[in-house]
């Protein structure tokens, strides 16, 4: 059951196009594109190997932007199925989660062009950039389960999402360096450090370009994700026999 959810959540997100599936290649390489042009040439802001900087940081975002949004949507936009047939309650979201990852591991592929293109050659550190995507899977799931489970109860919860993804995207550095922000003001690293995307997002990169792998925030976003997760488990199953009378 949850397979047959995850592909019809594939067909459904690329229905009447034309390009299909490719879009999952297409869309990243545009975005790139634009916010290089924007912040690398226009308002000269980019450095060597921008582009790889940017997709790394916007795939990781998008997919964790998606992924929750469409989780917390995701009991009311089965409420059909669910007032009909028997599922475990917890597939819904789930199969948004893992759907949205299927096609963010597919994005992968352009990024791992851009970084030839670039000139980046991954080194042995590229397998750290293993850890912040097992990770951000969990906390997108977490996160998307507590999402879910409010959003049913609490309709404006979807609004106040959306808002909050906004400040999640600014303090996430995906087309800005930390470095011009931060400056000689170490003070202001917690504003980052504390944001557990970044630190999935900050691992990945060092893992691309071979920098210092910071194991404190793996630590850190992983012990984030976890947490989420067990929440999310627990809210889903405390609230799951209300669902029917709510959605």
């Amino acid at each position: 059951m949850l397979f047959e959810l995850i592909k019809k959540g594939v067909k459904l997100k690329y229905r009447r196009s034309y390009l299909g599936i490719l879009w999952t290649l297409i869309e990243p390489l545009l975005t790139t594109i634009v916010l290089t042009v924007i912040f690398g040439m226009l308002l000269g802001r980019g450095g060597e190997s921008y582009p790889v900087y940017v997709m790394s940081g916007r795939l990781l975002y998008s997919f964790f932007s998606n992924a929750t949004t469409g989780a917390m949507r995701s009991l009311r936009q089965n409420s059909g199925m669910m007032k009909k047939v028997y599922v475990p309650k917890y597939m819904y979201p789930l199969a948004s989660v893992i759907f949205n990852y299927v096609i963010f591991l597919i994005s992968m592929l352009v990024l791992l062009g851009l970084m030839l293109f670039e000139g980046v050659f991954p080194t042995l550190k590229i397998f750290a950039c293993i850890l912040p995507l097992i990770i951000l899977l969990v906390m997108a799931s977490g996160i998307g389960l507590i999402l879910a489970t409010m959003s049913v109860f609490f309709r404006d919860v979807e609004y106040l999402w959306s808002v909050a993804l906004m400040m999640i995207m600014y303090a996430s550095a995906i087309f800005y360096y930390t470095d011009s922000i931060i400056g000689k003001d170490s003070s202001k690293a917690i504003i980052f450090n504390l944001n557990p995307l970044y630190a999935c997002i900050k691992v990945f990169r060092d893992g691309i370009f071979g920098g210092t792998i910071q194991w404190g925030l793996v630590a850190y976003s992983g012990i984030f994700a976890v947490v989420c997760f067990l929440i999310g488990l627990f809210m889903f199953y405390k609230k799951q026999d209300e669902f029917i009378l709510h959605i």
